[in-house]
């Protein structure tokens, strides 16, 4: 736990939104390493997505877990090459156009997916605790989103910056 006292992110407060969220980010996804450790599972949490989206969906290719997930296209081929290597997932062309790499969950995939399904109902319960405890963060989240994508950070900036001027 951090002492609060000597906390520089929390007494910046909006000045550090990035710094918290990455903070944030790496607490969960650590604390998260830990449960799957105990549970004596070889699991990367980044692993998640692109297993659920293939569980959703099928097949897919690496762009559309992209887009599905909102995240970069280098991050998603670099989990992916992860999967593979770790026999989880499968890439294969795609026979209506073989340009298209196509990616599947492999029998060793199916299995851990089968076997992780309790543990990720309790983790989904547990974030959604957590989230009404912290006064219902998500959709607040999708607001910081939505403002982003409506004046992007950059723009948000450069007036500044032209004012200084």
């Amino acid at each position: 736990m951090t002492d609060k006292r000597m906390d520089y992110s929390r007494a910046v407060g909006g000045a550090a939104l990035g710094a918290r969220l990455r903070r944030l980010s790496e607490r969960i996804d650590r604390e998260t390493a830990q449960i799957y450790a105990s549970q004596d599972v070889h699991f990367e949490q980044r692993w998640f997505g692109i297993l659920n989206q293939i569980v959703l969906n099928g097949a897919m290719t690496v762009g559309e877990i992209a887009d599905a997930l909102c995240v970069t296209h280098v991050s998603v081929s670099q989990a992916r090459r992860a999967l593979e290597a770790a026999g989880l997932v499968q890439a294969r062309s795609d026979e209506a156009d073989a340009r298209r790499r196509l990616l599947s969950l492999t029998a060793q995939g199916d299995r851990l997916v089968a076997s992780l399904a309790p543990l990720w109902k309790a983790l989904n319960e547990s974030a959604e605790e957590l989230d009404a405890e912290a006064g219902h963060l998500v959709p607040l989240l999708d607001r910081l989103e939505d403002a982003l994508d409506g004046r992007p950070l950059a723009a948000r900036v450069a007036a500044r910056i032209d004012l200084a001027n």
